[in-house]
């Protein structure tokens, strides 16, 4: 059995222990895998830690085939047309003094002639029979805070909603062909889409239940979609706390969900476990306390505890994807360890 299809039979709900469990390492960050690299003796690149500790799946993001035809600006950019430069993520953007729907329009909205795949899927092949997650990111909830200033764009869900509609949809209107280009030429060279938005803080939601159902839903519909169009297996990141609808995301046909952020409200193992019929679960060892602090011997408690509340169905992983270099290497190689022992 290849590693992709070790990992195929949790994503299909197909796993009972006997094969041992998967993990996912995450992403070191840069200043991570020089650490790791030292203290294990292996080249300072993630592909060699990865391969250390013997991962078998690989993140590839299709973000990198875009070429914006403005030249060194971002897809979405939070400072066209503004005459200052912006500070932070929840500075005002280019929607901030937006009053008609015109004014959105405006804006030069990416064409998919923009995006060129080929790059993004010479990498996947490389990768042989480990089990490949890829798409456009597509955090059209995070591109808009930017675009109109976080408190701008919360505040214009109630004052301005017409706004905020168009906006959604001319982004997602450009997110949803990018994404329906790359996987009608990916063929079967991948199996999961994997895209992400933050709708968590460490509490609860950013916006109510009934915000997200208008002004997110339909959009998260649209994206997951794309994915069932060509028969992937489709798997959100969201960070923080998110349990007040992922019954709602469930419905929409979202198959996995990522990272788990384990000490934020609503989403410990045990309050999520109610969902693992429906769901697979991608993460859930938290990464804010217990990674950086805990010994090895606590990281792997962990793992056995998180899995016999998730598990089968489960692929263990911190509980973002971003491994700090706080986190020591013998904790993430308790982890792997671990995570792939029989049940």
């Amino acid at each position: 059995m290849t590693d992709k299809d070790r990992v195929l039979k949790i994503y299909r709900h197909q796993a009972d222990g006997a094969d041992g469990g998967v993990f996912w390492t995450g992403h070191p960050a840069d200043e991570t895998i020089p650490i790791y690299a030292e203290q294990w003796g292996i080249e300072p690149t993630r592909e060699a830690i990865y391969q250390f500790l013997g991962d078998p799946i690989r993140w590839v993001n299709a973000d990198a085939a875009y070429r914006n035809p403005r030249e060194g600006r971002p897809l979405f950019d939070p400072e066209w047309g503004m005459e200052e430069g912006r500070h932070g993520n929840a500075a005002p953007g280019c929607f901030e003094h937006a009053k008609t729907v015109a004014d959105i329009e405006a804006y030069p909205w990416p064409d998919p002639d923009d995006w060129d795949f080929t790059d993004i899927y010479r990498e996947i092949e490389a990768y042989g029979d480990k089990l490949v997650l890829s798409g456009p990111w597509c955090p059209f909830f995070n591109h808009l805070s930017s675009m109109f200033g976080m408190e701008n764009y919360f505040i214009a869900m109630y004052e301005q909603p017409e706004l905020v509609e168009a906006a959604t949809e001319l982004m997602v209107d450009a997110l949803v062909a990018a994404c329906d280009k790359f996987f009608a030429g990916l063929g079967d060279r991948a199996d999961v889409m994997f895209f992400g938005n933050d709708f968590g803080t460490q509490f609860d939601l950013m916006i109510s239940p009934d915000a997200f159902r208008r002004f997110v839903l339909p959009s998260m519909k649209r994206i997951i979609a794309v994915g069932k169009k060509y028969h992937k297996i489709v798997q959100l990141h969201s960070c923080g706390s998110m349990y007040r609808v992922i019954p709602d995301l469930i419905e929409a046909g979202l198959d996995a969900l990522h990272p788990l952020q384990a000490l934020a409200a609503g989403m410990s193992a045990a309050e999520l476990a109610q969902y693992k019929n429906d769901l697979v679960f991608v993460g859930g060892i938290d990464a804010q306390s217990l990674f950086p602090f805990g010994s090895p011997e606590d990281i792997k408690a962990e793992v056995r505890r998180v899995r016999g509340l998730l598990g089968p169905n489960i692929i263990i992983s911190p509980s973002h994807e971003e491994i700090l270099p706080n986190v020591p290497a013998a904790n993430i190689l308790a982890m792997a360890q671990e995570a792939v022992r029989q049940f």
